[in-house]
């Protein structure tokens, strides 16, 4: 795992997204059956990104960076609903604190929101089998996001020939029919909307704006 690809796409004199310290492994504390469990708690993080399309970046901390995912749709709260989750470039960890505007012309550019944060758990006795399998199971504790999950590895896209994974919520006390995209819009860092994080750094809000639900940017102007 390396932040290689993170850092070759990005120029650190005109974003503000960190750069990220040198990668430390994940410190193996107690063996299972031959098999790696982590002692201590993993951070995750879902940053709602209003770029050129809107999609959630869902992270995993893992190996010294944060493992990345480009959700489309963001998480479901349904077990019966499948999000593709298109894999990205490792990130570093110093990015789950980065709520913000990325300049137009970078990599990514628009605006960058903290959706939910929290800390996650495998439920595989060992992490990089079960990526390199195709089936990673975990649970969640964040602010929005709970309970047991799993993202599983599809067949290359045929356009592209692009690995895809689907991120599922499992069916527990937390499952739901609700859109929690929807419903709780919001940062849970700055409690702000897409629209406001523009314009408090003084960008564009309209653009911004198509990434809020419409009841929360008329609520937010009235």
């Amino acid at each position: 795992m390396s932040l290689k690809e993170y850092r070759h796409k990005r120029r650190f004199d005109v974003t503000s997204e960190p750069e990220g310290k040198a990668v430390k492994s994940v410190k193996a504390t107690k063996a299972v059956k031959g098999h790696r469990r982590t002692a201590r708690k993993l951070a995750f993080v879902v940053q709602k990104h209003r770029a050129s399309a809107l999609h959630y970046d869902f992270r995993l901390e893992w190996g010294g960076v944060m493992l990345s995912w480009a959700v489309p749709k963001g998480p479901s709260l349904d077990p019966a609903t499948k999000r593709m989750a298109m894999p990205v470039e490792d990130h570093p960890i110093e990015y789950n604190a980065f709520e913000g505007i990325i300049p137009a012309g970078q990599y990514g550019g628009g605006t960058v929101m903290i959706w939910d944060r929290g800390t996650w758990t495998p439920q595989a006795p060992d992490v990089d089998a079960a990526l390199a399998a195709g089936q990673l199971k975990f649970s969640l504790a964040g602010q929005k996001l709970h309970g047991s999950w799993v993202l599983i590895r599809t067949r290359p896209r045929a356009e592209t020939g692009r690995l895809s994974w689907l991120l599922i919520k499992h069916r527990d006390a937390w499952a739901s029919a609700d859109d929690v995209a929807e419903r709780q819009p919001r940062s849970v860092v700055s409690n702000r909307l897409l629209a406001e994080i523009a314009r408090d750094e003084g960008r564009d809000t309209k653009r911004a704006a198509f990434g809020d639900p419409p009841a929360a940017r008329i609520r937010a102007r009235s």
